[in-house]
């Protein structure tokens, strides 16, 4: 199986059942999407290798480890010339504050979620270090005041359909 090549329905499974739990064993992963262990891992495997699965993570409760403040940054460059595009984007990935960064189309360029502990800590990460960046134009923040879905991951039910029609 190649990245970009057609899942079958037992791949769409073990996908859908490790997004909802990576820490799952593979014994019980089996069971769930209805295949003994052994082929299960070589799917997994392979799925893993065809980059399907990037990683297992935990998901981290922010707050409760006091980072009480998060932020989108809105970010307009100068130039928008892919040396510059990519210049930016390794330059978030330096900044252990941008959780993640989405070039965008339209008079955004970029967005990026932030993390801090307080607003004094973000104030001077965007003083000291975003606005201050080589190319920067302008950058507009909105704090986040609740989320009220964070949901990773792809809806599996919208791929299944779509695969069955």
């Amino acid at each position: 199986m190649m990245a970009g090549a057609k899942l079958d329905d037992i791949d769409r499974k073990i996908l859908a059942e490790l997004q909802a739990d990576g820490r799952m064993t593979n014994v019980e992963l089996a069971r769930r999407v209805g295949i003994s262990a052994p082929p299960c891992l070589r799917r997994v495997r392979v799925l893993e290798e065809a980059g399907y699965i990037r990683g297992y993570h935990a998901d981290i409760d922010a707050r409760a480890l006091d980072f009480e403040v998060q932020v989108f940054a809105m970010v307009r460059l100068e130039n928008q010339s892919e040396k510059a595009l990519s210049a930016f984007e390794q330059k978030a990935r330096e900044w252990p504050m941008v959780r993640e960064c989405h070039m965008l189309n339209g008079e955004i360029d970029f967005i990026l979620k932030c993390v801090s502990p307080d607003l004094s800590t973000f104030q001077r990460f965007l003083t000291e270090k975003l606005t201050a960046a080589e190319n920067v134009a302008s950058v507009k923040t909105s704090l986040v005041i609740r989320c009220a879905k964070d949901e990773p991951g792809v809806p599996f039910d919208l791929v299944e359909s779509r695969a069955a029609g």
